[in-house]
């Protein structure tokens, strides 16, 4: 990595189209949904509303050179050709794909019947590992930790494809089973179908009535179970503390709790592995608590200008050893904390090569025809409608 001390920060506009939670999309698994006249015209809405949002909202007005009119005029005649939902999906993906940018891309409506593969896959250098199976699962009883994925339904694996893959397999065109073809540590060489988990859902959420027909409390229950999964997690054992980060999005006094306990340690082990980033504010919060100077954290790039964001230390510095642990899926501000740690000679960075997605983000949300849009906060359980 060059040894410059800025490290840039650009500012851009990501896009996450939903319909509403009980989409029309989603009544019946997408690869084999056929493309119907009303839902031709709802993807094309849908590309629109992402065309326009890129169109006015982009902070690199000349698109990275695309001629962002003629591309959407593109991708709305290639829509017609679509033969069923999941392709329309992916040819929304693909307008969007087109700027090369890792922040700016299509989420589709969420689904009525969620699929869990039930494992999680990442590289590790220039190969494929599965790193985490869940409990209970068809994975559980066919997978082992360790073993490499040499294949993924047919497909080669490598790192430059990498997330484009996981994006395409997991978000567009998830499917009830994947075909694995693996090796385990001791060389062995096998093939697995593995059968993900379906949740069935309901084609109509009710969150206006009472009693047991109203869904609400059961999107309550399901946000609650996201943020218990996420949550920060500490580990105190002699001299180190050990604090599992999973995002960039907890309170200021979280942080400032975490460092009263590290303080008290000679060293402070920040895993910020599979961590994909979060706010810029809390980035800057969290690397003021390490430093007892101000430091550079880079340059803001926008539509309108540019300016330098700094950060300056609070209270008194953490001044202990600090190890910071990165791999694949380390991006955004994950990426730039480690990266400054590096410039500043403040740490040890040790992992794999990060994910490369060092950019800022915002969310839209987007509603098509008179479907309400029905969305939950990800900072708190409270549902907010519109």
């Amino acid at each position: 990595m060059p040894t410059r001390r800025i490290c840039f920060l650009a500012v851009l506009s990501a896009l996450f189209l939903y319909g509403s939670s009980a989409s029309p999309f989603a009544q019946q698994p997408q690869q084999l949904q056929k493309l119907d006249s009303i839902n031709l015209a709802r993807a094309h809405e849908m590309l629109r509303q992402g065309y326009e949002e890129v169109k006015k909202n982009y902070y690199d007005p000349k698109y990275h050179g695309v001629d962002l009119d003629a591309l959407y005029h593109q991708y709305d005649a290639r829509l017609n050709t679509s033969q069923t939902i999941n392709e329309s999906f992916r040819v929304i993906a693909a307008f969007l794909g087109s700027l090369q940018d890792s922040h700016t891309f299509f989420m589709p409506p969420a689904r009525i019947n969620r699929s869990t593969p039930g494992f999680h896959m990442e590289m590790v250098g220039d190969k494929c590992f599965v790193t985490r199976i869940r409990p209970g699962t068809d994975a559980a009883a066919r997978l082992h930790v360790g073993d490499e994925v040499l294949m993924f339904d047919g497909f080669n694996l490598r790192r430059a494809d990498f997330r484009n893959m996981q994006y395409f397999f997991q978000v567009l065109s998830p499917a009830p089973a994947e075909k694995l073809d693996l090796a385990s540590p001791t060389g062995e060489r096998r093939q697995e179908i593995v059968r993900a988990t379906i949740r069935s859902g309901k084609a109509v959420l009710d969150v206006t009535g009472s009693g047991s027909g109203n869904d609400l409390w059961n999107l309550v229950r399901e946000d609650e179970e996201d943020t218990h999964l996420n949550r920060e997690r500490i580990f105190e054992d002699g001299d180190a503390l050990i604090w599992k980060m999973p995002n960039f999005y907890i309170s200021q006094d979280t942080i400032t709790s975490i460092f009263s306990k590290a303080r008290k340690h000679k060293a402070l082990v920040l895993d910020l592995r599979g961590n994909p980033g979060g706010s810029v504010d809390v980035l800057k919060y969290t690397l003021a608590h390490v430093f007892d100077h101000e430091v550079k954290l880079g340059d803001r790039v926008s539509r309108k200008n540019s300016k330098p964001e700094s950060i300056k230390p609070i209270g008194p510095a953490y001044t202990g050893k600090l190890l910071v642990l990165v791999d694949g899926d380390s991006g955004s501000a994950a990426e730039l904390f480690a990266r400054v740690i590096q410039i500043e000679h403040r740490g040890t960075v040790i992992g794999d090569r990060s994910a490369g997605a060092v950019m800022e983000a915002r969310h839209y949300d987007e509603s098509t025809g008179s479907i309400p849009k029905f969305f939950m906060d990800t900072l708190s359980p409270r549902p907010i409608s519109s």
